[in-house]
């Protein structure tokens, strides 16, 4: 009777000892660092508003993502020159956005291909 009593008591032991891990890893988690992240520059905005870009020439860090908004009643794109265009916004309706990610640096004319009096740049270095 004594061995068995043993045996429940490290047993018991065994088991407290796991409840009592569990509890410390749920009061505090251990969490692995964080992978460190690249410079990624901020998001940048172009208003369509009162038919012109705003800003009409935008200077971005490679890297950058540009967002155009449509503030305009009327649809626009945003569409860069060149036969084969390095971006292309479908036509954007009344508060419709359009994104694009610049990764090379350049020189990036573009305009609105229903109202090519609409023009701009951006430059990327």
């Amino acid at each position: 009777m004594n061995s068995m009593f043993r045996l429940t008591r490290a047993t018991l032991a065994t088991a407290a000892a796991g409840l009592l891990v569990v509890a410390v890893e749920k009061a505090a988690p251990v969490r692995a660092a964080a992978p460190p992240q690249a410079d990624v520059p901020p998001p940048v905005t172009v208003e369509i508003d009162n038919f012109a870009f705003k800003p009409r020439e935008l200077a971005v860090k490679p890297g950058t993502t540009v967002t155009w908004v449509n503030h305009d009643d009327v649809p626009h794109t945003a569409t860069a020159t060149g036969k084969s265009p390095a971006f292309n916004s479908r036509t954007l309706d009344t508060d419709e956005k359009y994104s694009f990610t610049f990764k090379q640096p350049g020189t990036y004319p573009y305009f609105c291909k229903i109202h090519p009096h609409m023009a701009a740049t951006v430059i990327v270095k």
